[in-house]
Parts: structure tokens; C-alpha cells; sequence
């Protein structure tokens, strides 16, 4: 009975890594897309936010079947509903590279990026990629030293997104209002993901240690 109970659990953290493993495809593929004006690969990563929506409502499915059936306690119960949590954050990740992908695809075949901000816009997109590679590295590690650096890694986020908001404030913007519409709302759209990468990890940290990530003690 124990043996089948640990199997239902370890799907679930499967179905986590899966998931995140998607949705960080899917944003590196949705900033391909958007800088490069291409529209297949806009549709793909449209086309794929409903298979990470399935891998979801799955993952629930199994975290109520294992709530109902197994009753858990302490630290089995803490893992199944801090998976549930990070299942919602993956969900929205996968949304916001949807949104990214839509954008591009609205904009097709001109560029919804000036060539000014596209610098900024691909390193935004890579960190987001990476970020939610990391992710996925501490939600098979659980390893609390990495998942609290995420944070700082974070932080160049952040940077980058006040770089655009600056540049958009400057008098020298010749884009025109509905780009910087657009820019605005791509920046968002990665500072949003990053932050529910970093969120992924402080719950990874609350499930290894019982504290939040504010409180927890570094392993090492």
C-alpha cells in the first residue's frame, strides 16, 4: 500500500518537472517567435499552453484522488498541496508565454519590437527560459541553496524590466503609442513569468524545510 501511495506522489512531482520543463520551451520558442516574426512558431506555442493545461487538471485529478484515498499528514500532505500551488504557477507561466506568442502573431509580419529594445527583449526571454530551467532543476533536487539563489538571479529581471520602462520615458521614443503598448506588455509578461519561477522555488524550499524561503536557513 505504502509502495503505490509513494508512486502516486512521485507522478505528481513528475508531472511538475514536465510541466516545467514545457512552459520554459514554450517561452523560449514564444521569444523566437516575437523577434524573429515567426509565425509557425507562434502558433506551436499557442497550440501548446492546452497540453500544459491538461497536464494540470491531471496533476489535480491525482492530488485530490491521493487526499481523498491516503488522508496524508505532515510532510506527505505538505507536498501534495504545495504541488497543487506550484501546478497554478506553472498554468499562468504557460499563459504568459501564450500571451508572447499572441503578440507576435498579432503584429505578424511586421516586428512588434523596435530594433532599439530587442537586445533587452532576447536577454529578457532567455532569463525567463532559464530561470524556469532552474526551476525544474530544484523541483528534482530539492536542493534549498540553489532554489534560494533564484532570487538574486532575479534580480537582473527586474533590471531589465526598469530598462525598458526607462527607455519608453525617454524623449527620444519615436515608436509610436501602440508599441510601446506592446513593449510594455511583453516586459510584463517575463517579469510575470520569472516571478512565478522564483515562487516555484521558495515552495520548494517550504517543502523541504517546513519554513517559508524568508525564514529558511541555507543547507550549506
Amino acid at each position: 500500500m505504502r509502495e503505490a501511495y509513494q508512486k502516486e506522489l512521485d507522478a505528481i512531482s513528475e508531472a511538475l518537472v514536465e510541466m516545467a520543463n514545457l512552459v520554459g520551451s514554450a517561452m523560449g520558442r514564444a521569444t523566437g517567435a516575437l523577434l524573429d516574426t515567426d509565425l509557425p512558431a507562434a502558433e506551436s506555442v499557442i497550440t501548446a499552453e492546452g497540453q500544459v493545461e491538461e497536464l494540470q487538471r491531471d496533476l489535480e485529478e491525482r492530488a485530490v484522488a491521493v487526499l481523498a484515498r491516503q488522508q496524508p499528514v505532515a510532510t506527505d500532505l505538505r507536498v501534495v498541496v504545495t504541488s497543487l500551488r506550484m501546478s497554478a504557477d506553472l498554468e499562468r507561466c504557460a499563459v504568459l508565454a501564450e500571451h508572447v506568442a499572441k503578440l507576435a502573431r498579432r503584429r505578424h509580419p511586421a516586428h512588434a519590437v523596435p530594433r532599439d529594445l530587442r537586445r533587452t527583449i532576447l536577454e529578457m526571454g532567455q532569463l525567463a527560459q532559464r530561470l524556469m530551467a532552474q526551476a525544474a532543476e530544484v523541483l528534482i533536487t530539492h536542493d534549498v541553496d540553489a532554489a534560494l539563489q533564484m532570487e538574486q538571479d532575479d534580480d537582473r529581471m527586474d533590471e531589465l524590466h526598469r530598462m525598458i520602462f526607462q527607455h519608453l520615458m525617454d524623449d527620444r521614443w519615436h515608436h509610436g503609442v501602440e508599441t510601446a503598448v506592446d513593449v510594455t506588455l511583453v516586459g510584463r509578461y517575463y517579469e510575470r513569468f520569472a516571478d512565478h519561477a522564483v515562487s516555484i522555488a521558495r515552495r520548494v524550499v517550504y517543502l523541504v524545510t517546513g519554513e517559508h524561503a524568508d525564514d529558511a536557513p541555507r543547507l550549506s
